[in-house]
C-alpha cells in the first residue's frame, strides 16, 4: 500500500505558520496579550501545526534535526488539555521565535516535491 502524501500536511503547516505571522506582526507583547481572537488564532494555528506534524513520515523528520519534532507534537497536547497554563508569553514566543525552522523544512520539502 503506498504511503499518502506529505505534501497536504507540509501545506498545512506552513499556512498556519503564515496565519500566524499575520496576526502578530506590527503587534506589541502587550497588544497581543489584550486582544483574544489574536491568542485564538495563534493558539489554533499551533494546533493544526502540531497535529500536522504528527502524521509526517520519520524519514522526512530525519532530514531535518533542527526541528524539534516531539516538542512540536507536545505543544497541541498542552493546548487541548491544558490551556488555562499557557501564557500568552508563552504562545508570542512560539510565534515570534520557534517557528522559523520549521517553515524552512517544510518550505524545503515542499520545494523538492517529496512524497
Amino acid at each position: 500500500m503506498k504511503a499518502l502524501s506529505a505534501v497536504p500536511r507540509l501545506t498545512d503547516i506552513v499556512e498556519a505558520i503564515r496565519n500566524i505571522q499575520s496576526v502578530t506582526l506590527n503587534a506589541t507583547m502587550e497588544q497581543f496579550e489584550l486582544d483574544w481572537q489574536k491568542r485564538w488564532i495563534v493558539e489554533r494555528g499551533i494546533e493544526i501545526i502540531s497535529e500536522a506534524s504528527r502524521h509526517l513520515p520519520d524519514e522526512l523528520k530525519r532530514r531535518h534535526p533542527e526541528v524539534p519534532w516531539p516538542k512540536v507534537a507536545a505543544i497541541g497536547n498542552i493546548l487541548r488539555h491544558e490551556y488555562q497554563r499557557i501564557a500568552p508569553a508563552v504562545l508570542w514566543r512560539v510565534a515570534h521565535g520557534e517557528l522559523a525552522a520549521l517553515e524552512a523544512a517544510c518550505r524545503e520539502e515542499l520545494s523538492h516535491g517529496r512524497e
